[in-house]
């Protein structure tokens, strides 16, 4: 089920005026480009941002979203038609042929359950082709990045066309071992309205999402660092092996 914030009509109409900047997608498209993929599967597309930049580029995309109210905001953007939405997760996909799949921003993490996170590696593993990839970030547990998580320090106030001020921030209402629960409030100034939204995120080590992606079959290229949070994320690179692949290549570090 996904969280509030993507389901709910009202709060998906209004998450890309909250949060502009997605320069972190730069590196994704730039992965795009240095492996050559023509087909790209989008797990967790959203509001579809990236798969209507990799549209752009002429990329045969497929964004897929649990969130029906954040697709129904995909479609509504101009170039829509290019991109094939599909209301669902990587763990029950049509038959599709890709030779890159993502996971960007929180996505990978926002699958807390182990089953699910399980299912989607496999999900992700059968929709490639022989030698695609599958690239995917998540926060580094040391860095302990919800300990910013205030509203002091998350604090938004957004002037959004059509809908007026709207204030957010976060908040976090536990910590479980790997699992870090948070709230998000929204204020919107037109009518006073009060929404609320709860979210998990999971942290794995790098070191747990080595092994689970060898148990998925997949060859792991390579961890890198993340361009807009140096020092703070994995971006993990894996590939379905090709009839080519006999061994498992040696991991480089992080840069």
């Amino acid at each position: 089920m996904a969280d509030a914030c993507f389901a709910h009509p009202r709060l998906a109409a209004v998450y890309d005026p909250l949060d502009p900047d997605r320069g972190d997608l730069d590196a994704y498209l730039r992965m795009v480009r240095e492996f050559g993929a023509r087909r790209v599967l989008d797990i967790g597309c959203g509001t579809g941002v990236f798969a209507l930049l990799l549209a752009d580029e002429g990329i045969d995309v497929v964004g897929v979203d649990p969130a029906g109210a954040s697709l129904d905001v995909a479609r509504a953007k101009p170039g829509a038609g290019r991109v094939r939405w599909i209301e669902g997760d990587a763990t029950d996909l049509p038959p599709l042929t890709a030779d890159l799949a993502t996971m960007t921003a929180n996505v990978a993490q926002a699958i807390a359950d182990p089953g699910t996170w399980h299912a989607t590696l496999s999900g992700a593993h059968a929709a490639l082709r022989p030698g695609g990839r599958l690239v995917f970030e998540t926060r580094d547990p040391a860095r302990r990045a919800w300990e910013s998580w205030t509203r002091e320090q998350s604090y938004v106030h957004a002037d959004v066309p059509g809908v007026g001020a709207v204030e957010s921030w976060h908040e976090v209402t536990a910590v479980d071992g790997p699992l870090v629960s948070f709230r998000t409030t929204y204020v919107f100034a037109s009518d006073g309205e009060v929404l609320t939204s709860d979210s998990t995120l999971r942290f794995r080590g790098r070191e747990e999402i080595e092994a689970e992606l060898a148990d998925h079959g997949y060859v792991l290229e390579g961890v890198r660092d993340a361009p807009d949070r140096p020092g703070r994320e994995f971006v993990f690179v894996a590939r379905r092996p090709s009839g080519a692949d006999n061994s498992r290549r040696d991991v480089p570090e992080q840069a």
